[in-house]
């Protein structure tokens, strides 16, 4: 049995319909960014070098965990840290890496986002790390991507951009969302003076609090 069958056309349209919200949200321009979603055969992932505005679910290329492609298709160059991190997480489900305008500034500073928001926490940790530079597609950018990510869902990537994932596709794209709202208010933050942190120990209090709120939703 040819392995791609095994996803489901419903989960290529999924992922190709989010692969177009991230581009009207703003997250994503032109060939820019990639996303991907588990699957019982390894993981969908976009195309490289298409207009992501216009992906189809036809367009979406099936990877298994060693990275061979199954069926057809050309998939984007950094399918290495998605199938590392399905490798690594679980509970990863989906993935979004996004050249967001406000994350690219950041990781362009090469800045870890720091605890000056208590939203900060949503990434899982105290901060929101930027992860080392490495060429894009490079099994060292994937590592650099693991390392950043330790304890969390979130990081930014020096001189590129940023990444998340979530339990799902509308989880990674929602902390994806919020990574680059925070980046842009840092920033402004930072035209006006020195933000004012929160402490460790006023973060793990709200990370404890997430945990409350997810348990009840």
């Amino acid at each position: 049995m040819n392995k791609e069958i095994l996803c489901a056309p419903n989960l290529r349209a999924t992922l190709a319909a989010l692969a177009r919200e991230s581009v009207h949200r703003g997250l994503n321009q032109g060939s820019s960014g990639n996303v991907s979603v588990r699957s019982r055969s390894g993981f969908l992932i976009t195309p490289s070098g298409q207009d992501m505005a216009a992906l189809t679910a036809a367009d979406m290329v099936v990877l298994d965990m060693n990275g061979e492609v199954l069926g057809s298709g050309r998939p984007s160059s950094e399918w290495r840290f998605h199938r590392d991190i399905y490798a690594a997480y679980p509970e990863a489900e989906a993935v979004v890496h996004a050249h967001s305008p406000f994350a690219v500034a950041m990781a362009c500073l090469r800045r870890d986002i720091p605890s000056f928001h208590y939203m900060v926490a949503m990434a899982g940790g105290t901060d929101i790390r930027c992860a080392d530079y490495a060429t894009f597609g490079t099994q060292a950018l994937s590592d650099a991507v693991l390392a950043a990510l330790q304890d969390r869902r979130a990081c930014l990537m020096a001189n590129h951009g940023l990444l998340a994932w979530g339990a799902n596709l509308p989880a990674a794209l929602a902390l994806a969302n919020e990574v680059e709202a925070l980046c842009g208010q840092y920033l402004r933050a930072c035209q006006v003076g020195e933000p004012v942190l929160l402490s460790t120990a006023e973060m793990l209090e709200v990370l404890e609090k997430f945990k409350e709120y997810r348990s009840n939703a």
